[in-house]
This record gives C-alpha cells, sequence and structure tokens, in this order.
C-alpha cells in the first residue's frame, strides 16, 4: 500500500454521511437529519468523490441518484459502520444501566397486542432506555433503511443481506361487522362478501390492505364505500349500519362477528441499538436490523366468535 494512499483521509463519520446521503437522495435532507449545514455534507462527498475518482451522485430533480460504484461503496460501507459499532459495544451488556432509545415503526395492530407487554417488560429491565413509536403507516421499510426507527413490526416487505428478520406472530383475519347486520348470522359465502358494503383502513392513503391480492386471486374486487385514514373510529362507524370491515384479529369480542376470514402470516425482523451508560452503542433489548416479512394471504373459512 502506498504511504499516502488518496482514501487515507477518508474516516468513519465521511462514509456515515454517504450512506445517509445515499438513502435520503438528497444532500439537503441529510444536512437537516444530522443539524449541519449544507455545505458540511458538500465538503464531505467531495472528499470521496476526489479520493475514488467517481461523482458519486448526480442531480436528478429536487434530489440526486447515485452511481453504480457508489452503489457499490455502500454496500460496503453499511458493514464496516456495523462492524465497527459492535466493536465499540461493550462486551457485557447490562440492561438495567443502558441509556438511549429504541424507536420502534409500526401501526394500529401492532401498538394494541405487542406494544403494553413490550413497554412494561422494558421499563422493568431497561429503566433508562426511553421507548419512541412511530406510525409505519406503510413507510416502515423506509423509516428503517433512512435509520429513522430501529425496528419495524409489521406485514411490510423490508428486503436486504443487512437486516435480521424473525417471525413473531401469525393472525388472522376477521370480518367486523354490526351484531345484528344479516351476514353476522353465521359463516358468510364468498359472493355474499362480495356483494357486502366495506369499510377500508388506508392509513391516510398510503397502505393497500394485504387481503385484497388473496381475493384477487379468486376473481373477487371490492371496492369500499367508506375509507377511513386508521382504527380509530372503526367501531362507532359500523355500530347501527351494514357496513363490513375486514380487519386483524385484534377486533374479535368488539363487534360480532362470525366470519370468512383471511389467514396471513407475518414476520419480524429487527435492528435495536441503544446508548450504554459511557454513551456508546450496545447490544440493547434486540440486536440487528428489525422489519416485517409478508406470506402470502390465504383466502380460508374461518368463523368466529359472536358477541
Amino acid at each position: 500500500m502506498a504511504a499516502n494512499s488518496s482514501i487515507d483521509p477518508i474516516d468513519i463519520g465521511t462514509l456515515r454521511t454517504l450512506v445517509l446521503v445515499y438513502d435520503l437522495q438528497s444532500f439537503s435532507t441529510a444536512a437537516k437529519r444530522l443539524d449541519v449545514n449544507q455545505s458540511t455534507i458538500s465538503y464531505a462527498i467531495e472528499r470521496l468523490r476526489g479520493a475514488l475518482n467517481d461523482p458519486l451522485f448526480v442531480r436528478s430533480g429536487n434530489g440526486v441518484t447515485a452511481t453504480e460504484r457508489c452503489a457499490a461503496l455502500v454496500g460496503w460501507a453499511r458493514d464496516m459502520i456495523g462492524e465497527i459499532d459492535g466493536l465499540a459495544s461493550p462486551v457485557e451488556f447490562d440492561p438495567a444501566t443502558a441509556q438511549g432509545t429504541i424507536t420502534i415503526s409500526c401501526n394500529y395492530h401492532e401498538r394494541q397486542t405487542l406494544m403494553p407487554q413490550f413497554s412494561t417488560r422494558l421499563r422493568a429491565g431497561a429503566p433508562k432506555v426511553r421507548l419512541v413509536l412511530l406510525d409505519a403507516a406503510g413507510h416502515g421499510d423506509v423509516h428503517l433503511k433512512q435509520n429513522q426507527c430501529d425496528i419495524v413490526l409489521g406485514p411490510v416487505g423490508v428486503v436486504g443481506d443487512n437486516v435480521f428478520r424473525r417471525h413473531v406472530l401469525t393472525d388472522h383475519y376477521v370480518c367486523v361487522m354490526d351484531r345484528a347486520n344479516p351476514l353476522a348470522r353465521g359463516r358468510i359465502a364468498l359472493s355474499a362478501y362480495a356483494k357486502a358494503e366495506h369499510v377500508f383502513i388506508t392509513h391516510s392513503g398510503e397502505w393497500q390492505p394485504l387481503y385484497l391480492e388473496a381475493l384477487k386471486a379468486r376473481n373477487v374486487e371490492i371496492e369500499p364505500v367508506v375509507s377511513l385514514p386508521n382504527h380509530d373510529s372503526l367501531a362507532r362507524i359500523i355500530v347501527g349500519t351494514g357496513l363490513v370491515a375486514t380487519s386483524r384479529i385484534i377486533w374479535r369480542g368488539q363487534c360480532a362477528a362470525p366470519c370468512m376470514s383471511l389467514r396471513c402470516r407475518s414476520a419480524f425482523r429487527s435492528r435495536s441499538t441503544c446508548t450504554g451508560a459511557q454513551g456508546r452503542p450496545s447490544q440493547a433489548c434486540t440486536n440487528g436490523r428489525a422489519a416485517c416479512w409478508p406470506r402470502s394471504p390465504r383466502l380460508t373459512p374461518r368463523k368466529a366468535d359472536a358477541v
């Protein structure tokens, strides 16, 4: 190796800046994320351009697009940054003294079913760690790739060799309706389900329900007569109407719900980092990157308990 290599001035901070610009596709957004001037970001990228003799990023509309060499460099930089962060972690991790923040991107169902117990256990085992929940709304993969969160929970597809995935639970879709709805009297035939007046939860227009693909595979297409941004008012809107919402099994018991259901498997993968007592990244509650892996929904006749 030459005594004065052109890449000698490149440090880990410069590589972190490169990865962030690549993920955000914007110099200005990266500067805001790091709370620095845009000139600081530009200077770091210019150093890399000179060292590697490659433009790395080219203008594209209001953002930037990475060159092929830049994309390859970012893949290598991610791995190296992860290894260095791992070396900086304490050999022994003590949750009781750990400090920092764990950010989880998830939606309504995960917040209702998993987060209460997780929060309780976190407070008991790591009382100095702060928990922040983000509304995934179909963008959990973006939150993860842009390092806005440590863990993603939900049926979203995030792919990549640098992510860790783990299956958490298998849930079912059920039909939620007013108990006086004629469809609540017994198992719903697929033809009757298709003709019903449906409610969709769209997460402010950012999400398409997974069960729609399973229905299309059976040549069944449904359109909503009511679209809601979230689940907050779902029960109140359904009561006293003929509306039918297809939702996960958490709603069983809140309305009359004898139903045909859709089975959908979801999985979980995680990266969680936390600041240790001495201000270094440490192994907190989980390690690795997090996200969910969607399994193809399958139409499965099922009758839920009526209430």
